[in-house]
């Protein structure tokens, strides 16, 4: 009750109702259709709203702006910003979570740590520090009232969206998805064990660097990493570092997660992506990946279906593709005939281009995208689930940073051969269990 009474305070209640009640219509029934200048403004408005918020509230922009496929092009837009751009919290705060959770003053713990954090987001802000053995590193705090609030929150969300979609409440259950992501990225034990997991994969990766999680520094909701000297990917130019080894280098570490070991950091974008800055940049410069908060494994049964899928795309069977999604629940029932018309014009896209749908250049690949998701967004009762929507927007953002760092890099040529192994392997064994769009885990 004491979350609720500190969001009526800062937010007034009939703000606060009118935002909720806008995005849970928005959410079940697609109330944004037109791009017109009152609705960009309510957009924008609920995404300033969501992202004050924090927590699910800012959780649930950031999920509906991957929905693609139920989620108006309005909303979506307004909400890409809270991936990373929200106001922090007063550092005394911070101060008092990190001593409960290590329990020990701060003064202990470390050396000296900055007030003013490095960045802020959704669930927890980072702060610069140093340890007592002078070691410089990253603080990841969770906000304080999280782990209290989340499930009363959660269940307002719920409620709203089971109250305002009516008819359309069968729409729901993407909710069941989309809390169980949220509790995966309040675990930042999850998260420390992902990452050293990812490190492990890529360990003969000389190019790549995962920074070490500093166990004795770490808990549930505080997580310490090793800090390294880094720089922008726009910072490259100024240093004389050149784009297309770091972008090979980029390119090669996903394509290994992705395509070959399954578990994959899923939010490639360049604050998470940087070069570090040392006396060997320019020759040989090492690339370090940061945030492991939103990553996926992929599930033997949703990497199958991805991979008969993909096969039925280059041969162009429609009839198997088709099965392939019915199979994964992505197909509401009676809505089979609207989809299979959906899924032929794309088919005939990629039948018109020259080599195949493996030849396809980067900026091509971004193009047919941009077509897939309106498709997606206009075809009714499509829903994919959502580790596929993360899986397809990781690429895109792949293709999206090429086209920003080394715009005469085609990174198709450099996915291909990883794309070709993944499409190589066997089926899962017996016992595999099954997949859905409401929940593919």
């Amino acid at each position: 009750m004491r979350r609720l009474h500190l969001l009526l305070r800062r937010h007034g209640a009939f703000q606060l109702g009118s935002l909720l009640g806008l995005a849970f219509r928005a959410l079940a029934i697609r109330v944004f259709v037109r791009r017109d200048t009152r609705e960009l403004r309510l957009a924008r408005a609920l995404g300033r709203t969501f992202g004050r918020l924090r927590g699910p509230f800012a959780k649930l922009g950031q999920f509906a702006a991957l929905r693609v496929d139920g989620v108006a092009p309005a909303l979506r837009d307004a909400f890409v910003e809270l991936r990373d751009h929200v106001p922090p919290i007063p550092f005394h705060w911070i101060r008092a979570q990190i001593e409960a959770e290590l329990r020990a003053p701060l003064s202990i713990l470390y050396r000296e740590i900055d007030p003013t954090p490095l960045g802020a987001a959704s669930i927890a802000q980072v702060h610069a520090a140093v340890l007592p053995d002078g070691r410089p590193v990253a603080v990841k705090v969770q906000y304080p009232w999280l782990a209290r609030s989340l499930p009363f929150e959660l269940g307002l969300l719920r409620l709203g969206v089971r109250v305002s979609a009516g008819r359309d409440a069968a729409r729901a259950p993407w909710l069941d998805e989309f809390e169980s992501g949220v509790r995966e990225e309040l675990d930042f034990v999850r998260e420390a064990a992902v990452a050293r997991e990812i490190a492990a994969n890529l360990t003969d990766e000389a190019q790549v660097v995962v920074p070490g999680v500093i166990a004795s520094h770490s808990s549930a909701r505080v997580l310490t990493m090793e800090r390294l000297p880094t720089l922008p990917l726009s910072a490259l130019a100024a240093r004389g570092i050149p784009a297309r080894p770091v972008l090979e280098t980029i390119l090669r570490a996903y394509a290994r997660q992705i395509f070959e070991d399954g578990l994959f950091h899923a939010d490639p974008h360049p604050g998470n992506l940087y070069v570090i800055d040392e006396p060997g940049a320019v020759h040989a410069p090492r690339v370090l990946f940061l945030d492991f908060g939103l990553s996926k494994r992929l599930t033997p049964v949703l990497a199958h279906e991805l991979r008969q899928g993909i096969l039925a795309m280059l041969r162009r069977d429609l009839d198997a593709f088709v099965a392939g999604m019915v199979r994964i629940g992505a197909v509401a029932e009676g809505s089979e005939a609207g989809v299979r018309e959906a899924v032929a014009s794309v088919f005939a896209q990629l039948g018109g281009e020259a080599g195949g749908a493996l030849s396809l250049s980067g900026p091509r690949v971004l193009s047919l995208k941009d077509q897939a998701k309106q498709l997606l967004y206009e075809t009714p009762g499509l829903s994919l689930p959502n580790d596929l929507l993360l899986y397809a927007k990781t690429l895109s953002y792949l293709f999206a940073l090429a086209r920003e760092i080394a715009p005469d890099v085609d990174p198709m040529p450099l996915m291909v051969p990883w794309l070709l192994r993944f499409l190589a392997k066997r089926a899962p064994g017996p016992g595999a269990t099954t997949v859905s769009a409401a929940n593919p885990r």
